[in-house]
């Protein structure tokens, strides 16, 4: 007799057992949010005037990502991802905008400021974002749909805003997200 055939522990089974079909639905439930693109919510023209001027800054970056930071239906700064240019991981399209908003004008500035970028902000990204309280964040492409082109952190804006009770932010996604995507070739 083999070790455990009296108890069963051990058999093989064609049919799945009641824990493993349990176990992929609650796998394929926990998937969910990153496997489809969140659903466009609304935004205005001066939105897709914007965001074509951070998938412009994108389409001249060293990797498809741009950003704009605007306050009061003005652009105050503008950004690129330069990562390969300056072998900076760090230089995100968000965080140039950031940095070179900051060499212009004071942190307080940033507070209330709406930040457009080509795509959602990983960790790193949204975390700046929360850390500068700009109020309002608008992105193309969702990490979702991002991450059928490059390799992701699959953690969305809204997921690491939510532990950021002290910065509240309004999150808008899928904003020209088809353009920002044709950027990636």
């Amino acid at each position: 007799m083999r070790p455990h055939e009296s108890c069963g522990c051990c058999r093989t089974s064609i049919l799945p057992s009641r824990r493993s079909v349990l176990a992929g639905f609650a796998c394929a439930a926990a998937a969910a949010p990153f496997l489809a693109a969140p659903a466009a919510a609304q935004f205005t023209a001066e939105d897709e005037r914007f965001m074509r001027m951070a998938i412009e800054q994108a389409s001249i970056a060293d990797f498809p990502f741009g950003a704009v930071i605007v306050k009061d239906g003005k652009v105050l700064a503008r950004g690129r991802n330069l990562g390969r240019t300056f072998g900076d991981p760090t230089a995100h399209g968000e965080m140039v905008a950031i940095r070179r908003f900051l060499d212009q004008y004071p942190p307080a500035m940033l507070r209330g400021a709406t930040l457009y970028t080509s795509g959602e902000p990983c960790a790193m990204c949204m975390g700046a974002i929360l850390w500068c309280h700009i109020g309002r964040l608008v992105f193309a492409a969702s990490v979702a749909q991002l991450a059928t082109k490059i390799d992701q952190i699959m953690l969305s804006a809204a997921d690491v805003a939510a532990t950021a009770k002290f910065a509240p932010i309004s999150i808008t996604g899928g904003v020209l997200a088809n353009e920002a995507m044709a950027l990636f070739k």
